[in-house]
C-alpha cells in the first residue's frame, strides 16, 4: 500500500524538521512526513557542541558571516539577506528557546543543553502534524508522472513534493546522481593534525596565538592553536583543515606546515626583538621566563629546540645559557623556531564529535531563491546534502536553517 503526502522529507535531522516546521506553520493544512533512517531522530543535534547544541553565530551581518563557508561563500549571499542568525535567534525565541551568546561569538541555548532544540522540534512536530517516521532508510525514488514514489525497506510512499535532507549521505548522492545531478566528491573538513615531534610531545594542554602556513601551498590561518596529545588543534588548524579540505585530501594527509608562535610578528622583527632581550638581559638565563605572550613550557621547549641548553635543575644552573652567551647562530635558530617553526604532519583525526564533509550537490544546480532542484521540478534540498561547509563555531547548523526557511517560504 502507496501512503500519499503532499510533502516528504528525507532526513530527520536539523534541516529537515526545520523545513517540515516552518512549511506546517505556514500552511497547516499540506500532509508532512519525515522519514529518518535512524531509530533516533536529530542524533546530530544531540551530541553537537558537547552535547549544548551550537545553534548560531552572532555575526549578523550576511556579507561577513559568507566569510565562514569555504564552500557556499557566493551562492549563500542572497539566502543570509532573507534569513541570517539575527533571524535564528527571534525564530527560537518565539518557540521557546532562549539562546545566549559567549566570548568567541557561538551561540547556545541558556539552559546549555541540546534537549531543549530537540524537545522544542518535536513538540513543533506534535503540534503541527507532521508524521515522524524513523527506521525508514530509503531504497529508491523515482518520479511518476507529476509524483515523486519512494520505497523504503518496509513501505512505500508517495508525495508531489520531495525534500532531501540527508547530509553526507553517500547512498543518497548516489539515487540523486542516477538522477542527473552531479556530485562533487565528497572529502573530511574540520579535523586535526596528526605530529609527533619532540617539541610539543611534552605540551598538550598548551594553547597559543599564531599564523600557520601550510608549505608550497597559498593556505594561511591565524588564530588559537591547541597542542594535543596527538598533535594540534584548535580554531587556527580547523580553519586551515576545512579550507584546504581538498589539497590537503590530494596529498594525502601528509605535508609540511610553519607555525610562527609570535603571530603577526615576522623574522626580522623577531630577530630585533631577540638582540634587544640579548643586551637588557644579559645575566639572565634564556630559557627561564617565556619574553612573549605564551607558555613558559613552550618557550624552554623551542629554546632547547634551537640548539640552547635548557635543563632548569637547581644543581644544573651555572649550565643554563645566558642571554649575553647567545652566538648568533642561536639567535638565529631562537628566532626560526619562533616564527617559522616547520612541523611534519602525518595524517589527520576527527575533531571532537563534528563530522563536517566538503562535498555533495553541485551547487550549480540548485536555484538559491528556492533551494529548488534546476534539474527536477519539485525537488528541493536543505542544509549538508549540497556542496556547502563551514568552518566550526554554529555555521553548519545556520546554513541548515537559512536553506529550511527559503524553502518553506517558497513552497
Amino acid at each position: 500500500m502507496i501512503k500519499n503526502f503532499d510533502i516528504i522529507i528525507v532526513g530527520g535531522g536539523a534541516a529537515g524538521f526545520f523545513t517540515a516546521i516552518n512549511i506546517a506553520e505556514k500552511n497547516p493544512k499540506l500532509k508532512i512526513a519525515i522519514l529518518e533512517r535512524g531509530k533516533e531522530v536529530l542524533s546530530k543535534v544531540r551530541i553537537s557542541g558537547g552535547g549544548r547544541c551550537n545553534v548560531t553565530h552572532a555575526c549578523f551581518e550576511p556579507n561577513e558571516l559568507v566569510k565562514f563557508y569555504p564552500r557556499g561563500e557566493k551562492e549563500l549571499r542572497g539566502p543570509f539577506h532573507q534569513f541570517c542568525s539575527g533571524d535564528t535567534i527571534e525564530w527560537f525565541e518565539k518557540h521557546g528557546v532562549e539562546l545566549k551568546i559567549e566570548e568567541d561569538g557561538r551561540m547556545f541555548p541558556v539552559s546549555n543543553s541540546s534537549q531543549t532544540i530537540i524537545d522544542c522540534f518535536l513538540k513543533a512536530t506534535e503540534k503541527l502534524n507532521i508524521k515522524v517516521l524513523t527506521g525508514q532508510s530509503v531504497q529508491s525514488i523515482f518520479k511518476k508522472e507529476n509524483h515523486w514514489k519512494i520505497d523504503t525497506q518496509n513501505e512505500n510512499f508517495a508525495a508531489e513534493k520531495l525534500i532531501m535532507a540527508t547530509g553526507s549521505n553517500p547512498k543518497i548522492w548516489e539515487m540523486l546522481q542516477e538522477h542527473g545531478h552531479a556530485i562533487v566528491s565528497p572529502v573530511p573538513s574540520l579535523f586535526t593534525f596528526n605530529i609527533k615531534d619532540s617539541r610539543i610531545k611534552e605540551l598538550p594542554g598548551v594553547a597559543a596565538q599564531v599564523t600557520v602556513n601550510v608549505k608550497d601551498t597559498k593556505l594561511e590561518s591565524t588564530g588559537p592553536l591547541l597542542i594535543t596529545h596527538w598533535g594540534m588543534s584548535g580554531p587556527a588548524i580547523l580553519k586551515l583543515s576545512a579550507w584546504g579540505a581538498r589539497i590537503l585530501h590530494n596529498k594525502n594527509y601528509q605535508f609540511t606546515i610553519f607555525v610562527n608562535w609570535l603571530n603577526d610578528v615576522d623574522y626580522e622583527d623577531a630577530e630585533k626583538i631577540l638582540k634587544n632581550l640579548k643586551q637588557e638581559h644579559a645575566k639572565k638565563a634564556v630559557s627561564k621566563k617565556s619574553p612573549f605572550d605564551f607558555p613558559n613550557r613552550l618557550w624552554e621547549s623551542l629554546v632547547l629546540a634551537s640548539g640552547i641548553d635548557s635543563d632548569s635543575s637547581d644543581s644544573e644552573q651555572a649550565k643554563q645559557t645566558k642571554w649575553a652567551d647567545l652566538s648568533k647562530n642561536q639567535l638565529q635558530n631562537l628566532t626560526t623556531q619562533l616564527t617559522k617553526a616547520e612541523f611534519k604532519v602525518n595524517g589527520k583525526s576527527t575533531f571532537k564529535e563534528e563530522f563536517v564533509t566538503a562535498g555533495g550537490i553541485d551547487l550549480k544546480e540548485i536555484n538559491f531563491k528556492t533551494m529548488e532542484s534546476k534539474i527536477h521540478e519539485n525537488l528541493y534540498f536543505a542544509g549538508e546534502i549540497v556542496n556547502i561547509d563551514a568552518i566550526t563555531g554554529g555555521f553548519n547548523f545556520q546554513n541548515a536553517w537559512t536553506s529550511g526557511f527559503i524553502l518553506a517560504q517558497n513552497i
